[in-house]
């Protein structure tokens, strides 16, 4: 005949049991974290620019009677930009699943735009922002770059951000442009 030895088994302490559903817990909420994460991004696309807009309303997120969001990430205290004005900017444009289309960076730091030839959205966002401001704007179709959008780089009808820090607002004649300004639709592109 064989011999069993029995080995005994401790009891689960109330506390060990605690920490086990805790950390269960914590890994069913880093999942579901990662899976929106992960999912995010398809879910935006997704979206017609109408449906985002909707979505993104509330919160800190002002919209402007023409339908485009903003919201103040750093107020400055300097001047405000008027439609004939040129203003410094620092800049990057996204569409709405993340992906950067265009930058200052990419262009060597802060760059001169004149509001007169933007994109509606930017010559009516810039207004807002007095120099040292920093906002978000997310801009309809129609407000950006519309249905033809920009070949190679910003599908037609597509919503885009902006990240963008004004830095000096500088009259046309400060800037040696006279008045005359860059060619229409210029874009800052």
């Amino acid at each position: 005949m064989s011999e069993v030895t029995a080995v005994p088994l401790r009891p689960i302490t109330k506390g060990s049991l605690t920490k086990l559903w805790l950390g269960i817990a914590a890994v069913v909420v880093i999942g579901i974290g990662a899976a929106y994460v992960g999912t995010s991004k398809q879910v935006a696309m997704a979206m017609t620019p109408e449906e985002f807009l909707a979505a993104n309303k509330g919160g800190d997120v002002v919209e402007t009677p023409s339908g485009l969001q903003y919201e103040v990430l750093r107020e400055g205290s300097g001047p405000k930009a008027t439609a004939s004005d040129i203003v410094l900017v620092e800049y990057e444009g996204k569409l709405a699943n993340g992906e950067v289309f265009d930058s200052s960076a990419r262009h060597g730091g802060p760059q001169p735009m004149p509001l007169q030839g933007m994109i509606a959205g930017w010559t009516e966002g810039l207004q807002l922002m007095n120099a040292g401001s920093k906002y978000r704007f997310w801009m309809k179709p129609d407000l950006g770059f519309g249905p033809v959008g920009v070949p190679g780089k910003i599908p037609g009808n597509a919503l885009v951000i902006f990240d963008v820090t004004v830095k000096e607002v500088l009259p046309p004649q400060g800037f040696g442009m006279g008045g005359g300004g860059m060619p229409p639709g210029h874009g800052g592109m």
